[in-house]
């Protein structure tokens, strides 16, 4: 049975369901959870806040995604402690968030990832991409997708 759980978190509501799901599965089968939380790459962000962050204050970006993944990894280690379940907390930088995800799990020894998707189809699915697909299609490792 599965040993140790990676537990991929975005902040969404969905995601912190998907939480809650692993813990109550990692204290059925006596797993241990380790929450995972991909960083945005500011540096080679072109567009948008990450972009406008470095050109007006530079470190100002890292420090508020580095304090953003802190209070969602300290939420989610919050919900496992009161469960009785052992977690630890891990996050990196990465460009593809599915990337960061797959290569957490075979650094920390990982046998199952749970994680969340929104299912978003058509247009939207399309446009915005779906992490958890690009898990699924790419990972050795196995995966349970909480909806």
């Amino acid at each position: 049975m599965f040993q140790n759980f990676l537990v991929p978190i975005d902040g969404s509501e969905l995601s912190l369901r998907a939480v809650r799901a692993a813990v109550a599965l990692a204290s059925e089968v006596e797993a241990r959870v380790t929450f995972f939380h991909a960083l945005p790459d500011g540096e080679s962000s072109l567009y948008g806040e990450a972009a406008l962050m470095r050109s007006i204050e530079p470190g100002a970006f890292e420090r508020a995604v580095n304090e953003r993944a802190a209070a969602l990894l300290a939420d989610a280690e919050r919900i496992a402690s009161e469960a009785g379940i052992v977690s630890a907390r891990s996050h990196e930088v990465a460009d593809r968030p599915y990337e960061g995800i797959i290569a957490a799990a075979e650094k920390l020894g990982c046998d199952l990832i749970v994680m969340a998707s929104h299912g978003y189809r058509g247009v939207k699915g399309l446009l915005l991409g779906s992490q958890t697909q690009q898990v699924l299609a790419h990972s050795t490792i196995p995966v349970l997708v909480y909806r």
